[in-house]
């Protein structure tokens, strides 16, 4: 999907009542956001000329493409730390001069990756919360939001997850703060519900933390759902029902 006729899908899909935003379902969320890898990549590539010694920006998105797939399939199926830039290589099939175009070393390889996903995350908040009024509806905007995102690119959060502890001290600070600024999210819907007297007066940054344990629940666990028989949206629904039962006044 184009970038402009996604806006436009998103705009279309919050010009209609919130009941119809928060009942979206993961095939619908599928058909309004485009997680093109190309799209991503341009962006990336974009965002890091300096490090990019590639010119043309079609080949080098191109092959951003291809080197942050290699990673994440060799990363899943190996681990992070055991994987070399030649596994790399022959994986993506780019030579090591090839590769060395694109970064210098691993640490530059998880921030382009981490980097990718960062990205998106941010972006897919923003387009489905921006203009939903209720903190009811505009928290489980966020939440199903992120946890359909998760799903769709379930490779990349696991990755993100599980490579946490290989990351260099200026990465893992990089990695701290974007994972606050996403509970910060939360953190703000819950208090301002808090403050329009529809949410009971309760910790919104401890809630947020708990919320953002089970969306990785979700993605760290994918078996033990897919066992029973749970669907993503399912998830969401559980997740909003858990929630308002907790967040009312006269709880």
């Amino acid at each position: 999907m184009r970038t402009d006729n996604k806006k436009q899908a998103i705009a279309a899909t919050q010009s209609q009542p919130a009941e119809h935003v928060t009942a979206l379902d993961y095939e619908r969320f599928k058909q309004i956001v485009s997680v093109s890898k190309t799209d991503i990549c341009t962006t990336l590539y974009r965002q890091n000329r300096d490090l990019i010694r590639i010119k043309k920006e079609h080949v080098a998105v191109r092959n951003l493409v291809r080197i942050i797939d290699s990673t994440l399939r060799l990363a899943n199926a190996k681990g992070f730390a055991a994987m070399t830039l030649r596994d790399l290589c022959n994986d993506s099939g780019l030579s090591m001069g090839g590769l060395y175009a694109y970064i210098r070393n691993k640490d530059d390889l998880i921030g382009l990756i981490q980097s990718h996903g960062f990205m998106l995350t941010r972006r897919t908040l923003d387009d489905f919360t921006r203009d939903v009024a209720d903190p009811r509806d505009k928290l489980d905007a966020a939440i199903r939001s992120h946890l359909f995102l998760s799903e769709l690119m379930r490779p990349w959060f696991y990755f993100s997850y599980m490579e946490a502890r290989h990351l260099s001290e200026t990465r893992k600070h990089e990695a701290v703060a974007i994972e606050r600024e996403t509970e910060t999210v939360y953190r703000d819907i819950i208090a301002e519900g808090i403050e329009a007297g529809v949410f009971r007066d309760i910790d919104a940054r401890l809630l947020a933390s708990l919320i953002k344990a089970m969306l990785q629940d979700w993605y760290l666990k994918r078996g033990k759902y897919r066992d029973q028989g749970t669907s993503v949206t399912m998830y969401a629904q559980t997740m909003r029902a858990v929630l308002e039962g907790y967040l009312e006044r006269n709880a």
